[in-house]
């Protein structure tokens, strides 16, 4: 019998986390009745929050590492995206 790690299983979680918002978006997207869309849109939040959970759970155990990012880079791209809002 296989026996799965803990960072095995929260990343199974984390992928099938994405693949459920990928869906419910498109799903809320297409949706023509707008008491339906609305549904979507709040199961669309409550799978977008449990995969932060998921997500958190792997930072903080050290599953799932983010690099700090460059201030020069985060200044470039506060830029970038500002200005198409303008």
């Amino acid at each position: 019998m296989q026996q799965y790690t803990d960072k095995e299983i929260l990343g199974d979680g984390l992928s099938t986390q994405k693949a459920t918002t990928d869906l419910f978006n498109t799903a809320s997207n297409e949706c023509v009745h707008d008491n339906v869309r609305s549904t979507m849109l709040k199961i669309l939040e409550q799978e977008h929050s449990i995969q932060n959970e998921v997500f958190n759970m792997m930072h903080e155990r050290g599953y799932y590492e983010t690099p700090a990012a460059e201030e020069k880079k985060v200044k470039e791209a506060q830029q970038k995206f500002s200005q198409g809002f303008k």
